[in-house]
């Protein structure tokens, strides 16, 4: 039996659990953020990070690590297109939405816990706005009358969705007079299976943490949420975080 160790909250975890439920994978699910299995999830991925996949006596970290392997190990209904370059290009969506997506919904929600009142640091809403822009703009170029990002549901749709879904509530959403064809993208996603009921899987998750959702005294930050915001020119602003004691570093 297959485990993942995920979280509905976690982008990269939502994107590894709609792999697993597209290839239809029987498969064991452990909020590994919960406290009850952080010694668990220590143990296999020292970072305690998700998602963490663990398949008989190996464990697998990294989620587009785990995407790779679920691939190889099982092939029927496979998220990585089999044309070479259209493969290449659904890997360099995957790319992007972990790395330059992630740390701008990570940064302006300020690890998804949102920023104590009054305390987003003034031009960040807008720096993410304006970075958003070319991404949406490609997307729009891309899917052309394409359903699909690469033609078919394939991972880039997949590592897309969870933060297509977040700027939906962070003001730095798309304008779907001026990216119609990103609007009926996402639209055509939230009514595929594996999409919709992740999508209610977290509404689920954050109706029913409620008040006990609480925001930790500190934020863990990594290598791609860093870069952008000392690329917008937050540095400043990071550095207190840093004196205040409110940023935690994974340590491997």
């Amino acid at each position: 039996m297959i485990t993942l160790f995920d979280n509905a909250f976690s982008p990269f975890a939502r994107k590894v659990r709609m792999v697993l439920e597209h290839k239809g994978l029987a498969f064991e699910s452990i909020d590994g953020l919960a406290p009850a299995a952080h010694a668990r999830l220590a143990a296999l991925n020292p970072r305690v990070e998700v998602p963490v996949l663990v398949d008989g006596e190996l464990a697998v970290v990294n989620s587009s690590h785990v995407v790779a392997y679920l691939e190889q190990r099982h092939p029927e209904r496979p998220v990585y297109p089999a044309d070479a370059a259209t493969r290449v290009a659904a890997l360099a969506w995957e790319r992007r939405a972990d790395t330059l997506f992630d740390a701008i919904t990570h940064d302006v929600s300020n690890g998804g816990f949102g920023f104590p009142h009054g305390t987003m640091p003034p031009g960040l809403l807008e720096a993410a706005r304006e970075d958003l822009v070319p991404i949406y703009a490609d997307l729009e170029r891309t899917l052309g009358d394409r359903d699909f990002v690469c033609g078919a549901l394939s991972i880039a749709d997949l590592a897309l969705f969870p933060h297509m879904t977040a700027v939906r509530f962070l003001d730095v959403a798309f304008d779907g007079a001026t990216h119609p064809r990103l609007l009926a993208w996402y639209k055509r996603l939230r009514q595929v299976d594996v999409c919709r009921a992740d999508l209610a899987r977290t509404q689920a998750f954050l109706r029913g943490a409620g008040p006990a959702l609480q925001r930790p005294a500190r934020i863990v930050w990594r290598g791609d949420r860093i870069e952008w915001l000392l690329a917008r020119g937050f540095h400043e602003w990071f550095v207190e975080e840093i004196r205040a004691g409110r940023v935690a570093w994974p340590r491997r």
